[in-house]
Parts: structure tokens; C-alpha cells; sequence
């Protein structure tokens, strides 16, 4: 029995770069999670009858969002939901399998790396049938709509039996319970070498995976410790908490800081890597080398050939513009595309479903391929092992010789967390002000700006344009300044500073990151006094 329940608006609902993310109290609230996804269904079209996936990350309030989607879902008129065991899917499995079923489109209820427990964030992500998260005009739409939305349709029936893998009812709507892990991990074994990864760690090939108590663990235990062979305990963190086990679910160099340390010793493993709450960013230290995510990205696009999904080569890369142009003189020595983008994964689908590029990559430790429609932190650790297994050699060799061919582009990012978002808001458009006059002036003996603007994408599939994608300023020697707002907070206003230095082929390769940045790093608050407006002496956090 369909029922229609009367509600009111609430202002607060546009979707960031990756969906609705907000507190988990703000979720709670009665109609908001219903105003939210009847605000999703009012703008779609043409699904009557058709599939929708659904799953998240496992983090507290999963469970009862997901009842509420699939009752939903039944009174808009979906014909079937296919929904993760325990409601769980990564990220990139719950892309796979909406491409693999060929479903309308997915909801993906996570907050991916933002921290969990009822205390923490929660997030709801719509994502169209390419499996890719949903381009802004959809998101606009949906925005538009939660402001105005007087009513949501539900039906009257008992929750679904998350755990029992198989078909359920749900009204006239068929609800499938799947394994989350089976369908991606058959993907998976379609683009690497198995057998060479197996014989990798037969030979004595030690590596550590930090599942982050959070989504990837089944996905890692079934695929690195069970099928290729890795030892019991190589998986660690592997059971999927609604709280991440009160720890922060974002693989960078704060929070898997023990991984560092162990990596850095004699002792420590050849190998470790991360992911994150909902399995879709990556973290990759060597034995005494830690990868960033801008140089994991050419790396990875340099020697995709390597595995057997990409032995033909690849069309094309694609990064976002904050991320650093290491990338770029990857493609620009393949002779193929190479494109830059806004942040946000949604901006690569276009690019991807017209066969222009195949890898993509952020700077926030997430790539992907064409595999998928989103970045994939197990997919990179794959890829990894695949190359070191055919290389026959150590993440810090293989590093170094890339550096010696391509160069190195040292760079860092510097995150100011919480700002009063009035602030912050400000300190854009005064930096914003300054770009006319800042072309050809001299910082110093060797920064000349060759380019100061407010980066704008034009899509070269579809023609859309979005604006005020974050600010840039270039100088003549490859070295760049950029400073944006981020998306994926919850609370205030995040400030990202992005600066990147480049050294020729046969420069030094040796320098402390930071140091190799200092002068930026001073330029960076000349330019923009963020000490000063925001109070801070120092970042949140530098990665």
C-alpha cells in the first residue's frame, strides 16, 4: 500500500562534489533523509520499473537509511532493488554492479573518508547508469527541488532481511540481496595478472593493508589473503565498524601514521597500502618511500601496460586541476589526450564514456580507469603489485626511475579544516581580485606568473562549463599556487593550498618536500593572509 506523507522543506539540502554529507544528527532529524531521496526520485525520469542499486560503507545510521530507500524506492515505482549483503557495497563494487546489471542508477550512503559513529557524518550519493555519480544538472535539479518538496511516498512493510543473501518482496518491488564482494572481485581478475601478483608473494613478498575497520576489509581478505595467496594477517583493520572502531577512515599520512613508521624501518614489509571508508581513495608506501597520490596517478598511467586489462595501451588521462601536472608529461610522452578537470569524480564520466581517456586521478588519493565510473582504492593497490611483479622491482626503484625520466614534481597540499566558511568565503574573493594584476610580476629570482585565474572547465563532450573551480596561479617554471574551497566537509568551510615545484629530469630528486616548497608555501600567505583571517598558525592538516 503506497502512502503519501506530507512534509516540509528544508534548506539545507544541495549536494557537494560527492552527494549530501552532513552530520549524522542532521539525518536523524524526522523527513530528512525522506525529503532527500524523494527529492532524487521527483528528478529523475523513464525508471519506472527498472533496477536501482543501493548499498554504503556500514557506518552508523547505514541501516536505516537503506530500509528507508527501499520502501521508498517500491512506492516511486522501481521494479527491483539490488542491495549489498548487510547493506554493504564499496564504492567502486557498487559502480560495477550498477554497470554490470545495467540498472537505472544507484544510491552509495556513505561519507566515504569522513569519520563515522553517531557522532560523525553520514551521506546519501546518487549515481546515473553509467555508474558514476550524478552530473550537476542533476544535482541542481535535485537541490531545486528539496527546496520546494510537500510530500515523499513510502509503503507500509517490515524491514528487509539485510543478511539473507537471495530475493525478497517489498510491495510489487523485488528486493535482491547480494554478495558485495563476488561480482567485483571477477572484475578485478579481468585486468591484473593473478598468477605473476600469487607468485610475487609465494617468493616471499611481504605487504600490509590497512582496511581501516571500514569497507574494504572483505573486499582485501577475500582478494589479497585468499585468492593471491598473501599470508593470514596481511589485512589488518579487515571488519567493517558503524564507528571505523573510533578511528578516522582517510588513508593519509595522519591516519595511517604506525604504517609510515613500519615502512621506514629494515623491518617492515615491502608493501603497504590503504583505503578508505567506502573503499574508494588509496594509500601506497614502498619500503622507505612514500608515493603521493599526484605521483602514484602518472606512475600508474606510465606503466598500465604492464597489466593485462591495459596491455593494448591507453587512450588517455585525466586529473583533476589541483592535482599536480606530473600526469601531464606522462601523456604528453605517450602522445595521447591528456585532460584536466574540477574536483570531483563526476567530471571524469563524460571523458570515460566517450573512450577519451581510460585513467583518471585526484590528488586526494583516489584513481581509477574505465573500468568503473569512480576512483578505486583497491583497483591502484592492484595495479601496484601487478607493476612490481613485472618490474621485478621495489616501489622505490620504480619511483626513482620515473623521476630520472619524467622529472619530479615535488608537491603538497595544506588543508585548513572548520574555518568559518564567512571567512574563508572572503579570502577567495580578495585572492580572487588580485588575479588581473598578478601576470608577469616577479616573486623572488625564479617565479615569474605566467597565469593567475579562476579555473573554468568547459566539458569537451557536452559542451557544459562550470565555473569558479578554484583559483590558480602559475608561474614560467612549472611551479603553481591554487587555493579552493572543499566540498566534502560537513562543519564550516575547508581551505585547500595546493603547491607544486617542478625539477627537471636531471635535477635534484632528493629534497624534503616541504623544503623543496618553502618559498611557495611563503608565497602562498603573502598573497592570500591566511594566518592572519583565519587565526591559524599552522595547517590542519599537510598531506
Amino acid at each position: 500500500m503506497i502512502q503519501t506523507v506530507k512534509t516540509t522543506p528544508f534548506s539545507d539540502q544541495k549536494p557537494g562534489t560527492s552527494g549530501l554529507r552532513k552530520r549524522v544528527t542532521v539525518y536523524q532529524q524526522p523527513n530528512y533523509v525522506e525529503n532527500y531521496l524523494q527529492a532524487i526520485f521527483d528528478s529523475l525520469e523513464g525508471f519506472e520499473g527498472q533496477t536501482l542499486v543501493i548499498g554504503g560503507d556500514g557506518r552508523f545510521y547505514n541501516d536505516v537509511a537503506i530500509q528507508t530507500a527501499i520502501r521508498m524506492a517500491a512506492a516511486n515505482g522501481f521494479g527491483k532493488v539490488m542491495v549489498g549483503q548487510n547493506g554493504l557495497l564499496s564504492t567502486p563494487a557498487a559502480s560495477h554492479v550498477i554497470r554490470h546489471y545495467q540498472a537505472f542508477g544507484g544510491l552509495v550512503l556513505s561519507a566515504s573518508h569522513n569519520p563515522g559513529g553517531p557522532d560523525g557524518d553520514f551521506g546519501i550519493k546518487y549515481n546515473i547508469g553509467n555508474g558514476g555519480p550524478a552530473p550537476e544538472k542533476i544535482t541542481d535539479a535535485v537541490y531545486d527541488r528539496s527546496k520546494v518538496i510537500d510530500s515523499y511516498k513510502t509503503v507500509d512493510a517490515p524491514d528487509i532481511d539485510l543478511g539473507a543473501i537471495g530475493t525478497q518482496s517489498v510491495g510489487d518491488m523485488v528486493v535482491e540481496v547480494i554478495d558485495p564482494v563476488t561480482d567485483y572481485t571477477a572484475l578485478m581478475q579481468t585486468l591484473f595478472d593473478f598468477g605473476a601478483i600469487k607468485a610475487l608473494f609465494a617468493g616471499g613478498f611481504t605487504m600490509t593493508f590497512d582496511a581501516m575497520n571500514a569497507i574494504t576489509g572483505p573486499y582485501a581478505h577475500k582478494i589479497f589473503e585468499d585468492i593471491l595467496g598473501a599470508p593470514k594477517g596481511t589485512v589488518v583493520n579487515g571488519t567493517p565498524s558503524p564507528t571505523f572502531n573510533n578511528g578516522h577512515p582517510d588513508p593519509n599520512l595522519v591516519y595511517c601514521k604506525d604504517m609510515f613508521d613500519l615502512l621506514m624501518t629494515p623491518e617492515g614489509p615491502d608493501f603497504g597500502a590503504a583505503s578508505d571508508g567506502d573503499g574508494d581513495r588509496n594509500l601506497i608506501i614502498g619500503k622507505n618511500r612514500f608515493v603521493t597520490p599526484s605521483d602514484s596517478l602518472a606512475l600508474l598511467a606510465a606503466n598500465a601496460h604492464l597489466a593485462p586489462g591495459y596491455r593494448d595501451g591507453i587512450a588517455g588521462i585525466a586529473r583533476s586541476m589541483p592535482t599536480s601536472a606530473a600526469a601531464d608529461r606522462v601523456a604528453e610522452k605517450l602522445g595521447i589526450e591528456m585532460h584536466e578537470t574540477p574536483t570531483g569524480w563526476k567530471f571524469f564520466g563524460n571523458l570515460l564514456d566517450a573512450g577519451r581517456v581510460t585513467i583518471c586521478g585526484e590528488e586526494s588519493a583516489g584513481t581509477g580507469s574505465d573500468h568503473v565510473r569512480e576512483k578505486d582504492g583497491l583497483w591502484a593497490v592492484l595495479l601496484w603489485l601487478n607493476i612490481v611483479a613485472v618490474r621485478k622491482q621495489s616501489v622505490d626503484e620504480i619511483v626513482r626511475a620515473h623521476w630520472a625520466t619524467y622529472g619530479r614534481n615535488y608537491y603538497t597540499r595544506h588543508d585548513y579544516e572548520e574555518v568559518d566558511a564567512a571567512i574563508a568565503g572572503q579570502l577567495m574573493d580578495d585572492v580572487r581580485a588580485k588575479l588581473p594584476g598578478l601576470v608577469g610580476q616577479n616573486f623572488g629570482e625564479d617565479l615569474q606568473v605566467a597565469y593567475a585565474d579562476d579555473f573554468k572547465y568547459h566539458d569537451p563532450v557536452d559542451g557544459s562549463t562550470s565555473a569558479k573551480q578554484g583559483i590558480r596561479i602559475g608561474f614560467t617554471d612549472g611551479s603553481r599556487i591554487v587555493l579552493r574551497l572543499s566540498g566534502t566537509g560537513t562543519v564550516g568551510a575547508t581551505l585547500r593550498v595546493y603547491l607544486e615545484r617542478y625539477e627537471a629530469a636531471d635535477g635534484r630528486h632528493d629534497l624534503d618536500t616541504q623544503y623543496a616548497l618553502e618559498p611557495l608555501v611563503g608565497l602562498a600567505e603573502q598573497l592570500a593572509g591566511i594566518k592572519q583571517r583565519t587565526g591559524r598558525r599552522e595547517p590542519s592538516v599537510i598531506t
